[in-house]
């Protein structure tokens, strides 16, 4: 966004397991200016990253930061799994000057954008009335993160939850089926393994394997892509069972946290099809949940669409 630099900013990151953005977020004005994003792999680690955008925008000036991070953080460091980086929240604050700073979950930062959320940065999947005071956002990317917000404190509270590596359960004959060529190779299933970008392709090979035919060494976003073009039988069924196996994930992880003021659904992943997410199993899956199926079907379920959900939510984050 363009305008003056407000005074003594925020600088806020949302690092994730391929591509980490950075932002100034105005304190006052609640506006991200100088917007860079980077690729991780180019970079020894997130203080380069930090100097890169530092030197792109003088201006920025920032005196506190808030960093979200694809990682449990411990404390005052973070460790990624999916990518080889580990930093300290002080040593930064050191180098660079900083007054305060704070590390926390990157779907945690997502949670606490949600209440800033215009009605043009969603797209509904499920119309529903939110009358609870917890909310839940979800989505597959490198990984599969989630976190609840609960509004029901004067300050919002959002919690940072791992339900990428909730166990995974087959739906059906079918899936039983595939189950069982993903058991040879992987043993357990994890909700992870398979609702990512890398779960895409795990799920295409698998589900060649066990139709016997061939499958192409495509990238996930070649498998969506097909999908959606409907050019490829092979893409367009795993697509399909992606998009199901991700609504009863979903169903899951908000019955364990009872968020059952709305779901949103985010990650790089999902707003690439919205779609053919609609007309999906998706909305059958995540509902299909015997005597709570009534509760399900009646939550609001968006897809979130706004390109810099991570930074608006670090941005509105509490750093005490």
């Amino acid at each position: 966004m363009s305008g003056a630099t407000e005074p003594g900013g925020r600088l806020v990151a949302d690092i994730g397991g391929t591509n980490t953005r950075i932002a100034l977020f105005g304190t006052t004005g609640g506006r991200l200016q100088f917007v860079g994003r980077y690729l991780n792999r180019e970079f020894g680690g997130l203080d380069a990253v930090i100097a890169r955008w530092l030197d792109e925008y003088p201006d920025a000036g920032p005196r506190e930061a808030c960093i979200a991070v694809a990682a449990p953080p411990d404390g005052d460091t973070a460790t990624m799994s999916n990518c080889s980086w580990s930093f300290s929240g002080r040593e930064l604050a050191a180098r660079f000057g900083w007054d305060r700073v704070r590390l926390l979950n990157d779907f945690q930062a997502n949670a606490y954008a949600l209440p800033w959320l215009q009605p043009d940065d969603c797209l509904e999947i499920q119309a529903g009335t939110g009358h609870y005071p917890r909310l839940a956002v979800m989505g597959p990317g490198t990984g599969l993160g989630g976190a609840v917000l609960d509004t029901s404190h004067r300050d919002y509270l959002a919690i940072a939850c791992e339900p990428g590596h909730m166990d995974l359960a087959p739906g059906g004959a079918e899936e039983l089926e595939l189950w069982r060529v993903l058991m040879r190779e992987y043993g357990r299933i994890y909700t992870e393994l398979l609702l990512s970008g890398p779960g895409l392709q795990r799920l295409h090979r698998a589900l060649a394997l066990m139709h016997g035919v061939t499958a192409e060494p495509l990238r996930s976003e070649e498998i969506t892509a097909r999908a959606v073009a409907g050019t490829d039988a092979l893409s367009s069924a795993t697509l399909h069972q992606f998009c199901a196996l991700l609504g009863a994930a979903s169903a899951d992880f908000v019955l364990a946290s009872g968020a059952f003021g709305g779901l949103h659904l985010a990650g790089g992943i999902l707003p690439t099809f919205p779609e053919f997410l609609q007309a999906s199993e998706f909305r059958r899956r995540f509902a299909d949940r015997g005597p709570m199926q009534t509760h399900l079907e009646r939550m609001p379920v968006r897809l979130v669409t706004h390109v810099n959900l991570g930074l608006l939510g670090a941005g509105h984050a509490p750093l005490a």
